[in-house]
């Protein structure tokens, strides 16, 4: 085994479409001592070399690009951002084929980056753990949150029964984010109002469930991101246009100049990093609603939600915080 590094190494795991943040954190570990490694998954396993070597009293791991090689046993911090497995494998190759070429250098890959012994800011299994919107919305209530009269479910006659319930209107979401691909171009799935009418065609839930929740009446849109036992927090008042009434991001480029910054009162700030430790998760970007008569309504925490504009306007020190944990290689769980 290698000699650990005099400096930190950070070793992030993203791939080379990934956004400003990278830059920003990278940025931020270098001038904090550490040694940022960028792993773009996406060259991997096309341009990327990988070796994990057991062999008697011979232990070796590493990643190259080029000239450019780092000896695994010396990283000392995972940012596990993004992967894009396989995107350069070709798209004319066998497709069953293609399909198990990727399957590999998933496994691969996952293997490396769960044997390293490291800080994970955070470990694969518990970020996949913590994308259940059921297991967020349990967990929320019992640490005291306040969440939206909520149904998931694949029956249509329970979203009527539901609707009935839901006074101040009705809205729908995913499961889990996703595109819609039409001639090529993407179409992003929003969230949506349910209208009367609405609720006569619900058919296709038998092929898809969804979630139904009362429509919370909104002063502010928040998003809350937790950093180790840091929570930064800004608003938009997405009611300014109709257009962005239900989902702020349906014009996220229009408002993105318009956020400010924000502070929960302690005893939400309190439940969300209970939540937070509940599952395991030193960083998350959450979403609550704050309603005309003061209360904050938490929607759900992304495990590796964005925040990169947030960064600009108002101003967050998001890429600051990050690089403290990976740099200490201490988070709060």
């Amino acid at each position: 085994m290698s000699e650990r590094h005099p400096r930190p190494v950070v070793l992030i795991v993203t791939h080379s479409n990934d956004n400003e943040s990278i830059a920003l954190v990278m940025n931020a570990v270098a001038a904090q001592g550490g040694v940022p490694y960028r792993f773009n998954t996406d060259r991997f396993p096309t341009e990327i070399r990988h070796c994990s070597e057991y062999s008697g009293e011979k232990e070796r791991h590493m990643i190259a690009c080029e000239d450019d090689e780092l000896d695994l046993d010396t990283v000392s911090a995972v940012w596990y951002r993004r992967i894009a497995i396989g995107r350069c494998i070709p798209e004319a190759m066998d497709l069953q084929l293609r399909r198990a070429a990727i399957e590999q250098s998933r496994a691969t890959l996952h293997g490396m980056i769960a044997s390293l012994d490291a800080f994970h800011l955070d470990p694969v299994h518990r970020l996949r753990r913590a994308e259940n919107k059921q297991l967020q919305l349990k967990i929320a209530r019992e640490v005291g949150l306040t969440v939206p009269r909520t149904l998931i479910t694949n029956v249509p006659e329970a979203v009527r029964g539901f609707a009935r319930e839901c006074k101040q209107g009705m809205i729908m979401k995913t499961l889990s984010s996703f595109a819609i691909y039409e001639q090529g171009e993407q179409k992003v799935v929003f969230t949506s109002t349910i209208h009367d009418k609405d609720l006569e065609h619900l058919d296709d839930l038998r092929y898809c469930p969804a979630i139904f929740q009362e429509q919370v009446p909104k002063a502010l849109e928040l998003r809350a991101t937790i950093v180790g036992n840091r929570v930064f927090t800004a608003s938009i008042d997405s009611q300014r246009s109709e257009k962005t009434s239900v989902d702020w991001r349906r014009d996220g480029i229009g408002l993105i100049e318009a956020w400010e910054s924000y502070r929960l009162p302690p005893e939400v700030e309190n439940a969300l990093l209970k939540l937070m430790h509940a599952l395991g998760l030193n960083y998350g970007a959450a979403d609550f609603v704050l309603t005309p008569d003061g209360r904050h309504c938490f929607l759900e925490v992304n495990p590796v939600g964005e925040f990169f504009w947030l960064e600009k306007h108002p101003g967050l020190p998001l890429s600051g915080a990050i690089a403290d944990l990976l740099v200490s290689g201490k988070g709060a769980v």
